[in-house]
């Protein structure tokens, strides 16, 4: 039998509905920044400008849905689902507008002298370096952002080609909400300057509107998850918040990662080693939440007691005895076509029917998790 391994990609359409619902819905009418934002603008002027940014995802993502497949090509060899260079390169270049740019007295607008990510470079060895946006990416961009409501005065957006740094300097407005301008500076800072860990291709802070970034406090886990599980019913929320306070209450860590997918994952971390990585929590998961362009919305259960309560699987509806008998591992490895995800654990998706199983759930996770704790 043979097997392959090629990578099936999405439509930009779909990719494009999936990052909209990461965008936060719920953004706080009040809440303290770190001082090194004081120089940007007042408080206010920042929150507002937040939200007048997610605003503006909200138009970008809805015009990706539209007018997407006109600018985003897809590569001959994708590496994954979402393999499209031209996300890559837009996120980049609202972080290098925001990052460079100077605002105005006024706020109303941005004035670009060099952005490095749009620029020929010169190495150690003497040798030019392509830009890391690409010169071909650059105009299409500027296209697109004009589509959602930027304006950029200063440029020829009719050039087949066109290299930003030699068109400097470059007024950038948005002149349907000029204070967008205030937020897109100050995320893309935070962006910049406070995001830890490795920066992956596919992950944007900028595109997701993460500007807990900025602020003085830690942010609660459990309000992150409300904005994650807003897009579902409201029962099955419920449901789902219903098992992170329990199990949280427990003593288990909750860790979010943000990789191709993203999700809330659930361990038992010791004191000692609470300062293991994002990654390294997330291998020691028990269950997690996850949303992914793969399977959407789902609870995934990395089972490996089962036998110790093999009696009370037997009381579980038939279709869920069965998913729990399939057990996980690599779909690959499993003599399967394609990877499906499978080693994350038992999958249920988080849809209508979860809630008919919900108790079922809920008693093999009370059984699954102190049993992950025995040696």
């Amino acid at each position: 039998m043979s097997i392959h391994h090629e990578v099936m990609l999405k439509p930009i359409n779909e990719i494009a509905e999936f990052k909209k619902n990461l965008i936060p819905v719920n953004i706080p009418d009040t809440y303290a920044l770190k001082p090194m934002f004081e120089s940007i603008a007042d408080e206010e002027n920042i929150r507002n400008g937040v939200v007048a940014f997610r605003d503006f995802l909200y138009l970008f993502f809805d015009r990706l849905i539209t007018d997407g497949h006109s600018y985003a090509k897809p590569p001959k060899k994708p590496s994954s689902m979402a393999d499209y260079p031209f996300l890559n390169n837009i996120a980049n270049l609202l972080v290098e507008i925001g990052y460079h740019g100077k605002l105005s007295e006024s706020g109303d607008s941005l004035l670009i002298t060099g952005m490095p990510l749009c620029s020929v470079s010169i190495d150690e060895a003497g040798k030019k370096k392509a830009p890391k946006i690409p010169v071909t990416g650059q105009i299409e961009c500027l296209r697109f952002l004009t589509l959602c409501g930027f304006t950029f005065t200063g440029i020829d957006l009719d050039a087949k080609t066109l290299l930003i740094s030699e068109a400097t300097p470059l007024e950038v407005s948005y002149p349907n909400n000029p204070i967008l301008l205030t937020g897109l500076k100050a995320m893309s800072i935070a962006d910049i300057e406070l995001r830890t860990g490795r920066r992956y291709w596919n992950d944007h802070n900028l595109l997701r509107c993460d500007y807990r970034l900025m602020k003085s406090e830690n942010t609660d886990i459990t309000d992150v998850l409300k904005d994650f599980l807003h897009p579902l019913p409201d029962k099955i929320q419920d449901f789902a918040l219903k098992l992170h306070q329990r199990y949280t209450d427990m003593g288990m860590t909750c860790t979010l990662s943000i990789l191709d997918d993203v999700s809330f994952s659930y361990a038992h971390i010791n004191k000692g080693r609470m300062d293991l990585s994002s990654r390294n929590k997330y291998q020691l998961r028990v269950w997690a939440f996850s949303y992914s362009m793969r399977n959407g919305y789902c609870l995934f259960v990395r089972a490996k007691k089962t036998d110790k309560y093999a009696d009370v699987i037997k009381k579980f509806p038939l279709s869920l005895q069965e998913e729990i008998a399939k057990g996980y591992g690599c779909y690959r490895k499993m003599g399967r076509e394609r990877c499906q995800g499978d080693c994350q654990g038992i999958r249920i998706p988080l849809d209508d029917g979860v809630l008919a199983i919900s108790r079922d759930i809920e008693t093999w996770l009370a059984h699954e998790v102190p049993s992950s704790l025995r040696k």
